[in-house]
């Protein structure tokens, strides 16, 4: 920033205060609440978009968002151990008109705890998914007709209102990306069959289960 060197003090900094304010009053791209014109997108939600405005932009038009949401509230049917950290998946996507309809890019990390496949202690998970999909519309922006998508898949459909939802795309990557069952480790010891201690932090009295053809052999053995 240039200053006159011989101006007043005071004037440079009215000179500053001016700039920054003027700085202040550019567009800009917010990831949460709802935007103005200037972005060419409205954030409903974080998985949530009206790409109204970007749909009528030229194509090759992009805007970049960063999104994240809670695990628990996106994959509500999946099994989260409980523990003291959140489990969440974030990162920033980009957003571009198309021929086709609205590309979704990114690339999101995530970190949960899910349930040792033994002892059912929680066990820290991290995840990264990768996201690219090309959403349709299900209206002419010209128009306003509505359309029949060839896309099969409705979880890609932009709806009448032109809203891009990425929640069941998002939903079904993390559930692709997280392992089927996990161990806190390999040699874990699981939990005793009979009382339910965990075998890792103690012991019990409890003896193994004996097949009863062969309990006159185990009484001959104690004898």
């Amino acid at each position: 920033m240039f200053f006159d060197t011989s101006a007043p003090l005071a004037y440079n900094n009215r000179l500053a205060l001016a700039r920054r304010l003027l700085r202040a009053e550019q567009p800009t791209y917010q990831t949460a609440g709802c935007l103005g014109a200037a972005s060419g997108l409205t954030v409903i939600d974080q998985l949530r978009f009206n790409v109204a405005q970007l749909m009528k932009d030229a194509v090759g038009s992009y805007r970049h968002v960063d999104i994240a949401t809670d695990l628990q509230e996106l994959a509500p049917d999946l099994d989260i151990a409980e523990g003291d950290n959140p489990s969440i998946v974030e990162g920033p996507v980009r957003i571009m008109h198309t021929n086709q309809g609205v590309l979704v890019q990114g690339k999101l990390t995530g970190k949960t705890q899910l349930a040792c496949a033994r002892c059912l202690e929680p066990v820290p998970v991290d995840f990264e998914v990768h996201l690219e999909e090309v959403f349709v519309p299900t209206v002419d922006m010209a128009t306003g007709k509505l359309l029949r998508p060839d896309e099969e898949d409705q979880a890609l459909w932009i709806d009448e209102h032109h809203i891009l939802d990425l929640t069941e795309v998002l939903r079904q990557d993390v559930l692709l990306e997280l392992p089927v069952h996990v161990l806190c480790s390999e040699d874990c010891r699981g939990l005793c069959p009979d009382c339910g201690t965990n075998l890792n932090q103690a012991t019990c009295d409890c003896g193994p289960d004996v097949d009863p053809r062969w309990a006159s052999l185990t009484d001959l053995l104690k004898n």
